[in-house]
């Protein structure tokens, strides 16, 4: 029986990789293998850069709304606080109003008291008569003051322009003054902070005659 010749492989021991070769081989593979871990690590990292600068874009956003929450607080509490301050200055100052109404009679008693004297009637005067007339002239000038310093001031009297909010015009007259403008004061007006307390009586010129 005849036998089948068996073909057996051989390895071409020319053809083989070289050591060098196959740690070349080796390099390459471990360095794709170190490219795909970097690239997979840098979209992780952009992933994360993204999401963290989204929640710090949120929290800026936040915190601006919380900044013009507290100006806002801020300047309506200092609204408040000016407000509060005007409304204890005015409360302050026109509280003595009705007060001051009344003490208004005794400032035309002495003011007439003293109209009723021309300067002769002066002259011819004892020295008692002369003291107390002098004591009512201090006593008028010392009230003025005293008013004044609670905010009540006489209106603008003769001679100043007509003026409707602080003046009560009861007469046209010819005069030296000029015209429109008082010419003469029947009862002095006067005011209390930016109010009219009682206007002027006064007597309006035509001019002169």
């Amino acid at each position: 029986m005849a036998r089948k010749d068996r073909k057996t492989l051989k390895l071409d021991p020319d053809n083989l990789p070289s050591d060098d070769e196959l740690d070349a081989l080796q390099a390459e593979i471990n360095q794709a293998l170190d490219d795909a871990a970097d690239n997979i690590l840098e979209e992780g990292a952009k992933a994360d850069e993204e999401s963290a600068e989204a929640k710090l874009a949120a929290l800026e956003l936040e915190m601006a709304n919380l900044k013009d929450q507290a100006l806002r607080a801020m300047a309506e509490a200092e609204n408040v606080k000016k407000r509060a301050e005007r409304e204890v200055a005015a409360a302050r100052m026109y509280g003595v109003e009705r007060f001051a109404t009344d003490i208004l009679s005794i400032v035309d008693n002495l003011g007439r008291a003293l109209l009723t004297l021309d300067g002769k009637a002066k002259e011819d005067m004892g020295d008692n008569a002369k003291n107390l007339l002098e004591g009512i002239e201090l006593t008028e000038k010392e009230l003025y003051a005293i008013l004044a310093r609670h905010g009540i001031k006489a209106v603008p009297g003769k001679g100043s322009r007509f003026d409707p909010n602080v003046h009560q015009a009861v007469a046209q007259i010819p005069s030296d003054e000029e015209k429109g403008h008082v010419a003469e004061v029947m009862q002095v007006g006067f005011t209390i902070g930016d109010r009219t307390l009682r206007a002027a009586m006064v007597a309006v010129s035509t001019g002169k005659a």
